[in-house]
């Protein structure tokens, strides 16, 4: 064969190879693409599910009869203090049976306001039925003779005794006082501690029990403070 022909030949096979080459690897990246939008569609990004909202509850739904004169003296309803641990809208919960110190936020559940906010907001509902609620920087005229109610919350949590057992569990201290001479007289002081048993071993059942027990304590500390305003 001659070597021109040789030669040619040569040219065109070396042609061939890189022709055979480039389709081998463009089919490849095509079935790569392909398997990419295969699995995609199999497997489409998921959305992070929306942390559940929760209050107290909407509170009474009538209005109490209109009466003029209440039937117990105004109250001066400060801002309810927490600790630091209790300063946000995380639902929180204790393993009693594993690590008590150790307080936990549930993951897909929130309070819509801070736990002193909703206890606050709460007791204003329930005391302002008998009496009038002022806040202190509300600017009104108050009385000479009103007390003042001051909280600190120190506990709001659900309480595991048992992987399968818990209940809401509510510790403050209240307060009150009485404006004299420029400052406030301490009138009395006293600590509640409250728990409600939970219905079920999970954040809804930790905000259930949470609120009745705030519920309750707000009963008890009504109770009081009426003996306190006598006792004075």
């Amino acid at each position: 064969m001659p070597q021109s022909t040789r030669a040619t030949h040569r040219l065109f096979g070396n042609a061939m190879k890189s022709v055979a080459v480039h389709a081998h690897s463009t089919r490849a990246r095509a079935l790569f693409v392909c398997m990419t939008l295969a699995l995609g569609a199999c497997s489409p990004l998921q959305p992070h599910p929306r942390a559940l909202v929760y209050d107290f509850g909407p509170g009474p739904v009538a209005s109490s009869p209109s009466n003029r004169m209440a039937p117990l003296p105004a109250l001066v309803l400060a801002e309810v203090d927490a600790n630091a641990a209790l300063d946000s809208t995380a639902v929180l919960y204790r393993l009693a049976y594993s690590d008590a110190q150790q307080l936990r936020p549930y993951a897909q559940a929130r309070w819509s306001m801070a736990p002193a906010q909703l206890l606050r907001q709460r007791l204003r509902e329930h005391l302002g039925q008998r009496r009038a609620v002022l806040n202190a920087a509300q600017g009104m005229v108050v009385p000479p003779a009103a007390l003042s109610l001051h909280l600190e919350l120190d506990e709001f949590s659900q309480l595991f005794e048992s992987a399968e057992r818990s209940s809401g569990l509510v510790r403050l201290r209240a307060t009150v006082g009485q404006a004299a001479s420029g400052m406030e007289r301490l009138v009395a002081q006293r600590s509640f501690v409250v728990q409600r048993p939970a219905s079920t071993a999970d954040a809804a059942g930790g905000v259930r029990a949470l609120t009745s027990a705030a519920d309750a304590v707000i009963d008890e500390i009504a109770v009081w403070l009426e003996r306190a305003e006598k006792g004075r």
